[in-house]
């Protein structure tokens, strides 16, 4: 089953950061990645960019309305994502304790809901 770690953490923790401390980090992402891959339960992932930014898109009325910044203010902010292939929630859960911006945040777990191909939407009876 796949499941969607959402990696959060105060941005203005991470900005008071050392180079040394961020580079560091970042390998320890690097290594974390490589060994879910090796491992294989890491399907996809990415770091973000920082909520200044984001842009904020909504559609009403059938009109595209744009605003910079994230959706909402926060404590913390998405920082990344990290897609798992994992056997169950215990087992995603086990995978996301790897991640090592745990530390200084939270990863939110959530499990990935499969849509139905277009052509099994409708009954072959109808």
């Amino acid at each position: 089953m796949k499941y969607l770690c959402l990696v959060y953490y105060n941005e203005q923790i991470m900005k008071s950061m050392t180079q040394a401390e961020w580079d560091s980090l970042n390998l320890e992402c690097i290594a974390c990645v490589e060994d879910l891959t090796a491992s294989g339960h890491f399907l996809d992932g990415a770091p973000l960019q920082t909520t200044d930014s984001a842009t904020t898109l909504r559609v009403r009325d059938g009109r595209a309305v744009t605003t910079d910044g994230p959706f909402a203010e926060t404590k913390e902010q998405l920082a990344g994502f990290y897609m798992l292939d994992a056997r169950d929630l215990n087992e995603a859960i086990r995978l996301a304790e790897k991640i090592p911006p745990a530390r200084y945040g939270s990863v939110e777990i959530r499990p990935v809901r499969e849509l139905l191909q277009a052509n099994n939407i409708f009954s072959s009876t109808g």
